[in-house]
């Protein structure tokens, strides 16, 4: 690594962690030191994608079928993408467990978590999820599908609130997850493109 790139990244991580502070210490509340743990819990939202799978099962039939194969294709290689290729290519250290920076994180959950920060696994999951569901029914659910990208951007954000990974972990982990939602949703269309609401 020449001194330049050096600079780079020693500049880009300088400006990560000022950022960390910022979301992680000085924009907090109590209201949110509660819900920001409750909200990056998988299992808490375990009830939700139940419903979307049966909601979609029930009323695409065969198509259905394929979207929910699609959707579990997209967490899937995400997921795996996120850990092989990223955690272990770069193997960054979580903020809490940074030894030179763990002193000034406020954790929030009662352990840090193993493995590495870069990139955060929740945004780029969360993020492929919203990917897939915004393209492959934008044409239908209008508005609703916004909401998808909010309660992705919303648990990335929790990421860095409770402490465990850093704004730009989460920020690539989102643009990871978006590349990933997006190319699996193209071919999904292409494929199986839904109507509303099928026999």
């Amino acid at each position: 690594m020449n001194l330049l790139t050096l600079l780079f990244w020693q500049s880009i991580n300088g400006l990560d962690q000022q950022l960390f502070e910022k979301i992680n210490t000085d924009w907090t509340s109590p209201f949110f030191d509660s819900v920001m743990p409750f909200v990056r819990n998988p299992l808490n939202w375990a009830p939700l994608y139940l419903f979307v799978l049966v909601f979609v099962l029930l009323n695409f039939k065969k198509k259905g079928a394929w979207w929910i194969l699609f959707f579990i294709s997209v967490v899937a290689l995400t997921d795996m993408t996120g850990n092989y290729v990223f955690k272990h290519g770069f193997e960054r250290l979580r903020p809490c467990n940074d030894p030179d920076f763990f002193m000034h994180v406020r954790l929030l959950m009662n352990h840090c978590g193993g493995g590495y920060s870069f990139v955060s696994n929740h945004a780029a999951n969360h993020f492929a999820m919203a990917t897939f569901f915004f393209i492959s029914f934008r044409k239908h659910l209008k508005f609703w599908v916004w909401l998808g990208i909010a309660w992705a951007a919303l648990i990335a954000y929790a990421q860095v609130y409770v402490g465990v990974h850093y704004p730009f972990d989460v920020l690539c982990g989102a643009l990871l997850g978006i590349i990933i939602g997006a190319a699996l949703g193209f071919l999904f269309n292409k494929q199986f493109e839904i109507s509303i609401f099928e026999g």
